[in-house]
């Protein structure tokens, strides 16, 4: 029996892990869940799968619920704190990290010092601080296994490879809702359009971000952390059918892909149980009839300019990372308010990236510090921006 903590219970990736975990109630159990500040959809987790603990992030969110929908004998409590305590847990054989944001770089740490297993969708946590995800890997002896589709594909394909077998990994991305369009068509675009993913059902503000393509740069900086590989050997290519999630490039030319049908089961299911395989007969076979034809493009940067600017942060490094991360939340939570425009959010992480150094963080403190910075200076730039086009 795997004890899985779920942190992030209440979003598409939460939502899906148990999905995955009630289809084997042989092999898994869901021994605690978080959430950010939803009680009722929180409580109606801990009512179907009966955990051991529930937290709720928001403080304030759990004092103002009163013990509304808190039955039977989970024990609630709130808080951040409380919240990395369910990742380091000893009762706890896997971590699954489907927090939003920067809020995730301290459980991703912590289940990595307690030696667990970390199923990682939190992209942020190796965005913000990936040289000391790589520390806290190696000190507490857990392993990292990601969830992103992306990833999976890359990490199923490299099984059994030696590392100077690998010459580069091309990322696919879908393009999102607007692929195709002109700059000029772009700066008419609202939040309701860019929600409307083509291909994947999702959160707000990876939608927003796979729009952007901000999404797909943090997958490149993802990818260097992840498998050692410096920017030059890691590439992107847009794909709209979202079949291809990755390739590596072998040094003797081959070429491996992972393929299949555009669901998140598959690669939690996959993370869940690495590196055995267990067969699930909800997800469907492969039909490649039915899935071509299969098409690539070029990223287009003029249109798309925040998948350039995070790859260049990751190229510049140090806390330039976490400046964008940064930035790109408070871009995205300006544009789905309506505060700044969809070309606007561009300006906006730049403002965040030029506004740090580049030097290598020592703590966690250190990059709480940069992220400090750059959020104070994209929500200023959106105001900026608000007032140049009043």
């Amino acid at each position: 029996m795997i004890r899985i903590a779920l942190l992030g219970a209440t979003g598409s990736i939460g939502r899906s892990t148990l999905a995955v975990a009630a289809r084997h109630p042989d092999r898994f159990r869901v021994v605690s869940v978080s959430a950010r500040r939803s009680v009722s959809a929180l409580a109606e987790i801990v009512e179907q799968v009966r955990p051991e603990r529930a937290v709720l992030a928001d403080q304030a969110a759990l004092d103002d619920a009163g013990g509304a929908g808190m039955r039977g004998s989970t024990v609630w409590s709130s808080g951040a704190e409380s919240v990395a305590e369910l990742a380091a847990a000893p009762d706890v054989d896997v971590v699954v990290n489907a927090l939003v944001g920067a809020a995730g770089l301290d459980p991703t740490l912590r289940a990595l010092e307690a030696g667990h297993r970390l199923a990682l969708a939190n992209k942020e946590s190796l965005v913000a601080g990936g040289h000391l995800v790589r520390r806290a890997l190696e000190r507490g002896g857990g392993t990292l296994i990601p969830i992103d589709s992306e990833h999976s594909a890359i990490l199923q394909c490299l099984a059994g490879v030696a590392d100077d077998a690998v010459r580069r990994v091309v990322l696919t991305a879908s393009g999102g809702p607007f692929r195709g369009w002109s700059r000029d068509r772009l700066a008419t675009v609202d939040p309701e359009a860019a929600l409307k993913h083509p291909t994947w059902s999702m959160g707000a503000k990876i939608s927003i971000d796979s729009a952007t393509l901000a999404n797909k740069a943090l997958e490149v900086i993802e990818a260097h952390f992840l498998y050692g590989l410096d920017y030059d050997r890691i590439g992107a290519v847009v794909h709209p059918q979202s079949i291809v999630h990755s390739f590596v490039e072998f040094v003797d030319g081959s070429v491996l892909a992972q393929v299949g049908d555009p669901t998140m089961e598959l690669p939690i299911l996959y993370a869940l149980t690495y590196p055995e395989r267990v067969p699930d007969p909800s997800l469907q076979g492969f039909d490649p009839v039915r899935s071509s034809p299969l098409t690539f493009e070029e990223i287009r940067h003029d249109a798309f300019p925040l998948f350039g600017l995070g790859v260049a942060a990751g190229r510049r490094g140090g806390v330039a990372p976490a400046a964008f991360n940064a930035g790109n939340e408070i871009a995205v939570s300006a544009f789905l308010d309506r505060r700044v425009s969809f070309p606007g959010m561009a300006r906006v992480v730049e403002s965040a990236v030029e506004a740090v150094g580049a030097s290598e963080p020592d703590s966690v403190d250190e990059v709480w510090e940069a992220d400090r910075v750059a959020r104070q200076v994209a929500r200023a730039e959106v105001e900026r921006l608000k007032e140049v086009s009043a």
